[in-house]
């Protein structure tokens, strides 16, 4: 029924801003940058910056884990760039981190490494 992830959506109000923030964060150049939505290519999956959020209820809330080589360079990198901390890194069994940093406009964006 799910095949992969292909795209997670983060809300945010100034699009502008947010762009400038993941353009930083990820060193990526959107590859579609429209006044409605903004689309960065990372390594086949698409991040979206949509600034309309009319349809956004409470309850609809979910955090897409991206998979980063160095968990706490990650979130250091996040955290110098104004994101916080919202779960910091934990041992999830294993050789399996993971982490929740939230951007600064709102949006959880979890963080994983291991295998």
């Amino acid at each position: 029924m799910f095949n992969k992830l292909r795209t997670v959506i983060y809300y945010v109000k100034d699009l502008h801003k947010a762009r400038e923030w993941y353009r930083n964060i990820t060193g990526i150049e959107p590859y579609f940058d429209e006044p409605f939505y903004i689309g960065f290519n990372i390594n086949g999956y698409e991040l979206g910056l949509d600034p309309d959020s009319n349809h956004i209820t409470e309850g609809n809330n979910s955090v897409a884990y991206w998979d980063v080589d160095d968990i706490d360079a990650a979130v250091e990198k996040c955290v110098s760039h104004g994101a916080t901390v919202e779960s910091a890194v934990q041992n999830v069994g294993g050789t399996i981190f993971v982490a929740i940093i939230k951007d600064p406009f709102g949006n959880c964006i979890g963080l994983i490494t291991g295998a």
